[in-house]
């Protein structure tokens, strides 16, 4: 039976090319995209390029709680079951913007609403690990998380914003998540974390031309990317090796703070309040 993977921001870069990659490799791709048109372009595009590919588009704003509730109600009615799940979508804009409940956006539609869409998704990722005995988590962080912070005085705004650190922070938390939910899944339910590389995709394309253009020669297809988070969501090779945190491209340095158990763990607690779940216990 085809593996089903839910891959957000699947319109455009990395996760266009993951879905690519997937389908590619058989499985029926779910695209969880905000711009409706847009995935339903890429929809075509996978056709083209791989005939006979199941693919669903489905619409998804991680920037409303009210949302991903939604999406999540959908998803359930049209799959029983999900055998991975890619929190692939983000945002960086250059002018501080604010998710539906309040939320500095970068904060709240990065991470937060990944970890919200994560836990309502819970139900059919355990129904996959139970008939059989595999289903994945990936995120995707950044190796940006090395000058991140955690402060909660920023979750709903910054008095002075600056896209690069709110981007830091909120893939800190992405990567913090990946290892706070390792210590809670069950048998057969992994959770993986990667850095995509700096791949030459819309978030890079939002800076300065000159900043830009300056940075390309250093940057890496979304095709490198899109391979490994495919590996991450069906190779054999990462069934039994939850919670750690692979790179496209090196290096890939893991900062003390992403690494301190405890501002996990506080971190995973408040989250839960801010997106109103329930916490799922240690194991």
């Amino acid at each position: 039976m085809p593996k089903t993977v839910v891959v957000t921001g699947a319109n455009s870069g990395i996760g266009l090319a993951m879905a690519h990659e997937l389908a590619a490799r058989g499985a029926t791709v779910c695209l969880a995209c905000r711009n409706q048109a847009k995935a339903e372009a890429a929809r075509e595009e996978i056709a083209r390029r791989t005939p006979g590919a199941k693919v669903d588009v489905l619409s998804l704003d991680l920037s409303s709680f009210e949302h991903i509730h939604r999406f999540a109600t959908d998803l359930a009615a049209r799959h029983e079951r999900v055998d991975a799940l890619i929190n692939n979508a983000g945002a960086s804009p250059l002018k501080q913007q604010f998710t539906a409940e309040g939320f500095e956006l970068q904060f709240g539609a990065n991470y937060l609403g990944p970890f919200l869409l994560t836990h309502l998704l819970l139900p059919q990722l355990r129904l996959a690990a139970e008939q059989t005995g595999d289903a994945r988590i990936v995120h995707v962080a950044s190796v940006a998380h090395n000058i991140g912070r955690i402060d909660a005085d920023t979750f709903r705004g910054r008095s002075k914003y600056r896209p690069f650190p709110a981007y830091a922070q909120s893939k800190l938390a992405n990567l913090m998540f990946n290892y706070a939910l390792a210590r809670r899944l069950p048998d057969g339910l992994s959770t993986h974390a990667m850095h995509p590389g700096g791949v030459d995709s819309d978030i890079y394309r939002e800076l300065p031309r000159a900043v830009h253009a300056a940075l390309r020669p250093f940057l890496i297809s979304a095709d490198r990317a899109g391979r490994l988070g495919a590996e991450l969501a069906l190779s054999p090779e990462y069934r039994e090796r939850s919670g750690e945190y692979l790179t496209a491209q090196r290096p890939n340095p893991v900062s003390r703070r992403a690494r301190d158990v405890a501002a996990q763990e506080a971190l995973y607690a408040e989250s839960a309040v801010l997106a109103g779940v329930e916490p799922l216990p240690r194991r």
